[in-house]
């Protein structure tokens, strides 16, 4: 949880998401293409040529919208588009989006040529601001700190955002006993903190535990005219008090962000949380209902769940769980395995493997494809019990849906338990199977070619080719090798050829 409200404090964005992204045919053609090597600008160049028209506008909206998605290629490549055409005249706006864009894909380097290509005029706060972003995002203090003395000699310098970057490299860089030095500098030099500034500085105190000083910040802010105080902030210091066992001041600073949250989902998932920290079921029911009722129009989604199931999972709370479950899989539009992996994983740490296995089973009984992860999840709830042969059989219901999961990689502590029970009882065509249903994903291994050797000689083959294929991938026979080598005198006579005579 406090990974999270971190996390969300320090997110550095120049834009604001979209809210309706299927108002024009031409984003979604965009949309779908998912696979950053799928290039945008033959889409764009395929719809002028169906006569398609292009405005600027709507380009600046599909850009902040696939910036929002974290797909900063194709991002990139309708920028680049756009300025290829010369139908459009990239604003010192547009060109420190660009900027950015270009530091998030191509690397600082790649941004610094294009900064230093652009024309004065286009040499603005906004770009000077997109390049140390740039520099704050790579955790350079030298660099940052020397633009920010060349930005603020072309007076550029002095503004909330500016130190704001400031507060953000400190933080990001785990120096946290710095920021409240940038943050006294930035209110001596006539700037006014803003929300961010606020709650980068109280989250610089709460993670050092410096709860008192955490505090006068926070009544600082609170007795500012101009600020507005948000949900956020309470949460973020709402979990200092949790971790620090303040529960009264925690329960204070929970009201006040229930007071703030309005109709935010995301806000309730964090009160859901913070609520399961303090043990206290009622509250999350409450929470849960409330923001039903207070989001009519805004169906729960698949994050909600994962939210509310994981904070009952937390307090042993797994009819409720049940229930909720049974819930979303009536309502939800999209089937996404990440909300039933929270059972499955609460089955396994209580014990419940076969409950957790039939569970599975009967969703892919109903037509549900699971990701890898599921079936991994099962896996090493059987090698804890430990039934090995089921964890085997688990395992490779994994590895045979991972093609449908490029990013997916198996845990290799599962693998080598696997392996070295292969090793020892299956036969050589399962050991050469299950290794080579994962070599793709993975480097090949000890583990693996122990496996091998072991049922090479339990078979009576011959090892020297393996020995061989170990040493051209640079695997060192070890002691481990070696003992395992020794035991072909007992179980091969002749183990050079093979033969059992």
């Amino acid at each position: 949880m406090a990974s999270s409200i971190f996390y969300t404090i320090l997110r550095r964005a120049y834009h604001t998401r979209s809210r309706d992204v299927n108002r024009h045919n031409l984003f979604r053609r965009i949309s779908p293409l998912g696979d950053p090597d799928n290039n945008v600008a033959s889409v764009l160049d395929q719809w002028v040529e169906e006569g398609g028209k292009v405005k600027e506008l709507e380009l600046q909206r599909i850009i902040r919208d696939l910036r929002s998605r974290k797909r900063f290629t194709h991002a990139l490549q309708v920028s680049e588009w756009m300025n290829s055409k010369g139908h459009f005249s990239f604003s010192p706006a547009e060109h420190a989006v660009h900027l950015d864009l270009i530091g998030k894909t191509r690397g600082l380097e790649s941004a610094e040529s294009y900064f230093n290509n652009l024309a004065d005029q286009d040499k603005t706060e906004k770009t000077y601001g997109a390049l140390l972003n740039c520099y704050v995002r790579e955790g350079l203090v030298d660099k940052s700190l020397f633009h920010v003395e060349t930005m603020k000699a072309l007076g550029f310098g002095s503004t909330a955002l500016t130190y704001n970057d400031l507060l953000c490299l400190y933080a990001n860089i785990g120096q946290l006993e710095k920021i409240p030095d940038v943050f006294a500098e930035m209110k001596a030099n006539g700037v006014n903190p803003d929300n961010f500034s606020y709650r980068v500085c109280i989250n610089s105190y709460g993670q050092r535990s410096d709860l008192k000083s955490m505090e006068m910040v926070l009544e600082e802010m609170e007795s500012q005219p101009y600020i507005t105080m948000e949900w956020i902030t309470y949460s973020m210091v709402s979990n200092f008090y949790i971790k620090a066992g303040l529960k009264e001041k925690a329960l204070i600073c929970l009201k006040k962000c229930e007071e703030k949250v309005g109709k935010n989902g995301l806000g309730y998932n964090h009160l859901i949380s913070l609520y399961a920290s303090l043990g206290s079921k009622n509250q999350i029911m409450r929470l849960w209902d409330l923001s039903k009722s207070k989001r009519k129009k805004q169906p729960k989604l698949n994050k909600d769940y994962i939210t509310i199931l994981g904070s009952l999972v937390k307090l042993g709370e797994l009819e409720e769980a049940e229930k909720l479950l049974m819930e979303w899989e009536v309502s939800c539009h999209r089937y996404d395995f990440r909300v039933p992996n929270i059972l499955l994983i609460a089955y396994c740490q209580k014990g419940l493997i076969e409950k957790a296995e039939a569970m599975l089973r009967c969703i892919v009984g109903k037509g549900k494809t699971p990701t890898p992860d599921s079936w991994s999840i099962v896996a090493a709830g059987y090698l804890g019990k430990p039934d090995m042969k089921k964890a085997f059989e688990c395992m490779k219901e994994a590895l045979s849906i991972q093609s449908e999961n490029k990013g997916w990689r198996p845990k290799p502590t599962i693998i080598s338990s696997i392996l070295s029970w292969l090793g020892d009882n299956g036969s050589i065509e399962e050991v050469e199977a299950f290794a080579s249903s994962f070599e793709t994903k993975m480097l090949k291994s000890k583990e693996m070619y122990h496996a091998l050797i072991k049922a090479h000689i339990r078979f009576g083959k011959e090892v020297d080719g393996l020995l061989k294929k170990m040493k051209a991938d640079e695997i060192p026979d070890d002691d481990e090798t070696k003992a395992i080598l020794s035991s072909r005198q007992q179980n091969n006579p002749n183990p050079n050829t093979g033969d059992d005579a």
